[in-house]
């Protein structure tokens, strides 16, 4: 009761900001079209709610608490189907919207994703951090090349997917019963260590496909230093993985 009572909160709060947005932008340029936002500020509370929704740092609080709050199933379904909605409301207003704020969010959101998943023990709340490093990826490439968003997105959830319901399978909640798990179904535990690895984007697992491309497309964009810093960043999340 308590996960689905903050997420609501959550989300409801979001939605009334992207009305608010749209009805500021229409009450200035008399234009309701929402991939045409010209006016600023309704541009900002946009950016706001759809972080808000998909959980982008600094909005991310409520995602790990409501995804420890949840069982397997409904956390899969958290971290995967229910981020289509705001990446597609993203992808169709990114030209408007301003590619300083979603590349600082998504830097935020990448090393947040790292340093706040190495201390957890609960499998759930270390998928969620992970979910909103990768979520990071994703806006930090929005504005320059969408499609690769969508790969990024399709591929996460792809690994995620895999990953829920073996331990769905297994019955894991903490890192304690991974441990112990391996002895009942070895062969699903070696395809698990395999998918977290490929998951944290270590080459030459599929994984790493998204991110050496969006590295590519940041280099040619000479943006070098947001690329590297990301680079590195993602190796926190690389060294979780393998614990």
């Amino acid at each position: 009761i308590e996960a689905t009572t903050k997420y609501f909160l959550t989300q409801a709060a979001a939605s009334t900001l992207l009305l608010f947005s749209s009805m500021i932008n229409a009450w200035f340029t008399g234009q309701w079209d929402i991939t045409q936002l010209t006016y600023p500020p309704s541009c900002l509370l946009l950016t706001t709610a759809i972080a808000i929704k998909l959980g982008l740092t600094p909005f991310h609080f409520w995602f790990p608490e409501v995804l420890q709050g949840s069982s397997l199933t409904t956390a899969l379904l958290l971290s995967t189907l229910m981020k289509l909605p705001p990446t597609t409301i993203l992808l169709l207003t990114s030209h408007s919207l301003s590619p300083t704020l979603l590349t600082t969010m998504s830097m935020m959101s990448i090393a947040l994703g790292g340093w706040m998943g190495l201390n957890q023990t609960q499998t759930r709340k270390i998928l969620a951090f992970s979910s909103i490093s990768h979520l990071g990826w994703m806006t930090m490439i929005i504005i320059y090349n969408p499609k690769l968003t969508l790969l990024t997105f399709y591929m996460y959830t792809l690994m995620t997917t895999s990953i829920f319901l073996t331990l769905s399978t297994t019955n894991t909640l903490k890192l304690s019963t991974l441990m112990t798990s391996w002895t009942k179904t070895p062969t699903l535990n070696t395809t698990l260590m395999i998918t977290l690895l490929s998951l944290a984007g270590l080459p030459p697992l599929t994984g790493f496909l998204p991110k050496w491309l969006i590295i590519q497309e940041l280099t040619k964009q000479e943006m070098t230093t947001t690329a590297t810093i990301a680079a590195l960043l993602s190796l926190l999340g690389l060294f979780f993985y393998l614990r």
